[in-house]
């Protein structure tokens, strides 16, 4: 009798419904004195985005990121391709009923206070005052504005922070199904950073779908499920970022003193941050934690060394440019 081999377990398939999916979506701008010169922005991009799932796409200045959000926003014309949003084909009017925009610099009525910015933005979504009213004031304390400033201050008193954090309540207003965000953490301050950071991660609890560019990679990391990267209009990779970070390759070590020839011996990339020598362990971590005191040296951290997000997307970048 023949022995009993398993099968080899299959990836369960994600079966949540598609936020957005695009095919082939191109768009080409004509440029100079006589239009004559043509510049492909995006190169058929194909994505998918499930509901629920918080997207981020990366890429340099002038990759195309904004540009491919305009499109599936409806407000740039495809050259070439389709997409779909929350099953419409985009610009569905219905559709931009349950979706929210940050644009990367958002631009009001700067006479208006930022109460009356968001009650604007409210009446232009239909919301009846007994229901904006409660929101409005939920939604300044959520982005971290006082009530005092949104009620008082009009917006061509604030600094670009606040118009940043006013801009997030406004794309909120609606409570949208799908939130597009566009550069959301530019013009913060650490603080700030830390609570566009918190109230994305609080959207994404509520089942919300988030799409956003960014040029801040650690905080991409923190929030995202999946990327894309996107180079001179095209997309070079995409999937979830613990995959396409790979596993960890040895140790990463801290040490304290020690004799710096006989470390390099036995770690690599070794150098000097903070007063610690840093470096990626060659050989075994029991046999090198057993030979520091030889060493005269203290281990003060020791942790599996994998290659973060912004060691990725510059490998990446640095590829095609060989290529």
């Amino acid at each position: 009798m023949e022995p009993v081999v398993d099968a080899p377990e299959q990836p369960i398939p994600d079966e949540r419904p598609i936020a957005l999916e695009t095919f082939n979506l191109s768009k080409r701008y004509r440029t100079g004195f006589w239009l004559t010169k043509r510049v492909l922005s995006l190169q058929q991009i194909n994505l998918k985005i499930n509901e629920g799932e918080t997207f981020g796409l990366l890429g340099q200045n002038g990759a195309g990121k904004t540009t491919f959000l305009k499109t599936v926003l409806g407000i740039v014309k495809p050259s070439k391709g389709k997409a779909v949003l929350l099953g419409k084909a985009i610009g569905n009017r219905k559709v931009k009923q349950r979706i929210g925009y940050l644009p990367e610099n958002p631009y009001f009525y700067d006479y208006l206070t930022g109460y009356e910015i968001l009650e604007f933005s409210a009446g232009l979504f239909g919301i009846p005052k007994r229901v904006y009213k409660n929101r409005i004031n939920e939604l300044i304390d959520l982005v971290g504005l006082s009530q005092g400033d949104a009620r008082k201050k009009q917006l061509r008193q604030y600094s670009k922070g606040m118009l940043q954090r006013i801009g997030m309540a406004q794309a909120l207003i609606n409570d949208p199904d799908v939130v597009f965000l566009d550069e959301p953490m530019s013009g913060l301050d650490p603080l700030g950073r830390y609570q566009m950071r918190e109230i994305i991660l609080s959207l994404k609890a509520q089942g919300k779908t988030i799409f956003f560019n960014s040029h801040v990679l650690s905080d991409v990391e923190k929030i995202c499920d999946r990327i894309a990267i996107l180079d001179k209009g095209e997309l070079i990779c995409q999937g979830a970022i613990h995959d396409l970070l790979g596993e960890a390759q040895g140790y990463r070590v801290k040490i304290r003193g020690g004799n710096p020839e006989m470390l390099k011996q036995r770690v690599r990339n070794l150098k000097i941050q903070d007063g610690l020598w840093v470096g990626t362990l060659k050989g075994d971590a029991q046999d090198f934690i057993a030979s520091l005191r030889l060493m005269r040296a203290q281990l003060e951290s020791i942790e599996l060394a994998k290659p973060n997000l912004e060691e990725f997307f510059v490998q990446q970048i640095r590829n095609r440019g060989v290529a």
